[in-house]
């Protein structure tokens, strides 16, 4: 299951910097998951400084 972004998102782009296959991007005001690109890897959760990223 993809992940997503929750509005605690900082904006920092550690997630997306951790994205293996940049399924990750700058939205409006948060960064997005792609989740047709989304391997299910959880590399981005360990990236997140504040834990905005869960499982859809």
């Amino acid at each position: 299951m993809p992940r997503v972004i929750s509005d605690e998102c900082l904006s920092c782009g550690a997630c997306a910097e951790s994205c293996p296959v940049n399924a990750i991007s700058e939205g409006d005001g948060k960064f997005v998951v792609d989740a047709e690109a989304c391997i299910d890897c959880g590399a981005c959760e360990g990236g997140c400084p504040v834990g905005a990223i869960t499982e859809a």
